[in-house]
């Protein structure tokens, strides 16, 4: 029997707003489609967070014995700065700015996208599609929705027509938008006359003689609206109705209502199951974006090179402080929230190391099949991993109690924990222990540091620079970086 066969797993559905039983559209098969980047720039951490949740999805589910095909694109092509079709093409106006080939943008950061994921060790999708490598079956697509009357073309553009669309079929279902207040809330489109109304969007833009991005269409050269690569690309791979289609909060409108009024108008058909929408990370109570400069890299994090955090974390540190909160809610990122979260996370690791050196007793004091069960309900309930993490704990204190003698566990409850707790610590939260095999030793290092920096702010507090100095000098000799600043002397390793 499969895993799957022993479980019942609820997804909060986004469009329902209700957690949901979820049924595979095929038996043991699951067809998920995620959005994924556009490439422009480093990926950051907010950015990180999303596909770090679908990650962990993706793993639960392969755990629970489904055959997963999991589909997430790159955005190359198409996305442009205003969500009301305006402004430059993202990655065109960056190679604009540095005087390269839009693709070298593409290619630079796309690497850096793969290398950050892989340093969280996220695994990688089963495909990997690119916007500009589906110009064809985009098309294929308009036709579609221009043959069923509900996208019109003016000057070598084609917009969706929304209010069309909306007479028989219900555009904002998801976000739970109303037409009429759209409408309502509206400011007049004096200078963009092509469209109808404000709410109809591209599918084609033609492209201005300076546009470098460009194909040959039966409208204009030009180049899809960045709604309708997803809609290609899930229902090439995944097929016109799947089951998971994921993507970060941001995107439920209107990205991914556009997507679900093309597959309607294009499709005839209702293109997925289940909606699911990761939510934000925030930096001091705001928003991590690019656009705004509120963000961190990720390797910045790594490497401590920064003037956020006290001192460097690892990956599977930065990933076991997003994972202790679930996937909808908003996490504000701090230097504090990382110490602490850095302390369980060696803790958890010391706890499984524990766990081999333990004998077993001829008697037992702890049920592991129920805690065992109780790790997989987090999961069935939404992939609630801060419960899972918390049930995790509740073994941590079993494992310490026996090390003290304090309780009894024999061989075959002991086997029970040991099996639980890989599967879920390596397999599905995918933290990797090599982190915390040095973790004693950092923590040493930094015990160190923190000494010689009181030492120095001692001799500052004296006036003897000569020694403050000297203690700075010598630190940054051995690649040991200090940074003065208003809440203290904080340093980072190169």
């Amino acid at each position: 029997m499969k895993l799957f066969e022993q479980q019942e797993l609820y997804i909060y559905n986004s469009i329902s707003k209700t957690k949901e039983k979820f049924t595979s559209i095929n038996d043991s098969s699951i067809g998920m489609y995620v959005c994924g980047p556009t490439v422009y720039s480093n990926v950051h951490l907010g950015n990180c967070r999303t596909f770090l949740s679908f990650d962990l999805v993706f793993r639960y589910l392969k755990h629970l014995d489904y055959k997963v095909r999991y589909v997430r694109n790159i955005t190359d092509a198409g996305h442009l700065e205003n969500d009301a079709d305006s402004g430059e093409d993202r990655i065109a106006k960056k190679a604009r700015i540095e005087m390269v080939e839009p693709m070298e943008i593409v290619q630079r950061y796309t690497v850096d996208f793969h290398q950050t994921m892989a340093k969280f060790n996220a695994l990688p999708p089963s495909i990997e599609p690119t916007a500009t490598g589906h110009i064809i079956e985009q098309i294929e697509i308009i036709e579609k929705i221009i043959s069923e009357g509900f996208a019109y073309v003016v000057n070598g553009s084609v917009y969706f027509d929304v209010h069309k669309f909306n007479e028989t079929h219900s555009y904002g279902k998801l976000s739970g938008r109303n037409l009429e207040d759209m409408v309502a809330n509206t400011r007049d489109l004096a200078t963009q006359t092509d469209k109808k109304n404000p709410q109809d969007f591209a599918l084609w833009k033609k492209a201005e003689p300076v546009h470098i991005m460009r194909w040959s269409s039966p409208w204009s050269d030009g180049f899809p609206g960045w709604h309708l690569e997803c809609t290609a690309m899930s229902t090439k791979y995944l097929g016109n109705h799947f089951d998971i289609h994921g993507g970060g909060m941001d995107l439920k409108f209107p990205h991914h209502e556009c997507e679900i009024a093309q597959s309607e108008a294009a499709l005839k058909t209702n293109p997925v199951n289940y909606w699911m929408h990761a939510n934000m990370l925030t930096l001091n109570g705001k928003k991590m974006a690019k656009s705004t400069g509120n963000n961190i890299l990720p390797h910045e994090i790594f490497s401590g090179d920064n003037t956020i955090l006290s001192k460097a974390f690892s990956p599977s540190v930065a990933k076991f402080f997003m994972y202790q909160a679930n996937y909808r809610s908003i996490l504000d990122f701090s230097n504090e929230a990382l110490l602490a979260s850095e302390k369980g996370f060696n803790r958890l690791m010391e706890a499984y190391k524990i766990l081999s050196e333990i004998a077993p007793s001829e008697k037992n004091e702890f049920d592991s099949s129920v805690w065992r069960q109780s790790c997989y309900n987090a999961m069935n309930d939404d992939f609630n991993s801060p419960i899972l993490i918390a049930q995790l704990f509740e073994a941590v204190k079993v494992i310490n109690l026996a090390k003290e003698g304090k309780t009894q566990l024999d061989k075959e409850n002991i086997d029970v924990i040991k099996k639980t707790m890989h599967d879920f610590i390596f397999d599905v939260l995918a933290l990797e222990e090599s982190n915390a095999n040095n973790a004693s030793d950092d923590n040493k290092l930094s015990d160190a540091i923190n000494i010689l920096i009181e030492l120095r702010n001692q001799a500052r507090h004296n006036k003897d620079f000569s020694t403050s100095d000297l203690i700075r000098d010598q630190l940054k000799e051995v690649g040991i970086n200090l940074k003065d600043g208003k809440d203290g002397t904080s340093f980072s390793l190169n």
